[in-house]
């Protein structure tokens, strides 16, 4: 998909407008409502434990004194933290942050557009930033992937 120049071609502004899109599927073509004090507060429970993975995800890239952007080259491998158990958790807590924003929306609309996104990120973000791992770490890298999951 072609983004115009200045576009941010960012992992939080894609999240940004999946959760733009799983609102307006939700208003336009709820498909199914299930909305519920008990659906909406799990999706609040969810949203909130998706930020806060996702933040205490990007402090260790503070720590460890490496670039979090995307294709920027990594001065460090971080396997501390949520990294121990998965390569990716700032795309995780993104993902669990849209299913709380799907279900809170209460949709299942919403939440079809929760579900591509992995997808989405994996092939737009995930595989370019694992093969910039390998060239830059080698056998470490490779070593950290077979011990953590990439989700």
């Amino acid at each position: 998909m072609a983004m115009p120049r200045d576009f941010p071609d960012l992992p939080p502004v894609w999240a940004l407008g999946a959760i733009l899109a799983e609102w307006l599927a939700a208003w336009w073509l709820p498909l199914w409502r299930f909305a519920s004090p008990v659906t909406t507060a799990i999706g609040i429970a969810l949203f909130v434990g998706g930020i806060a993975i996702i933040l205490w995800s990007a402090l260790w890239f503070r720590r460890k004194k490496t670039p979090i952007e995307p294709r920027n080259v990594p001065k460090a491998l971080i396997v501390e933290g949520p990294y121990r158990i998965n390569r990716n958790p700032i795309y995780t807590g993104m993902t669990l942050a849209l299913f709380g924003a799907a279900l809170w929306f209460g949709a299942l609309s919403a939440l079809i557009v929760a579900a591509v996104f992995p997808f989405v990120i994996t092939h737009r973000f995930i595989k370019g930033e694992e093969a910039g791992l390998r060239q830059t770490f080698g056998a470490e890298a490779e070593a950290y992937f077979r011990r953590a999951r990439r989700w």
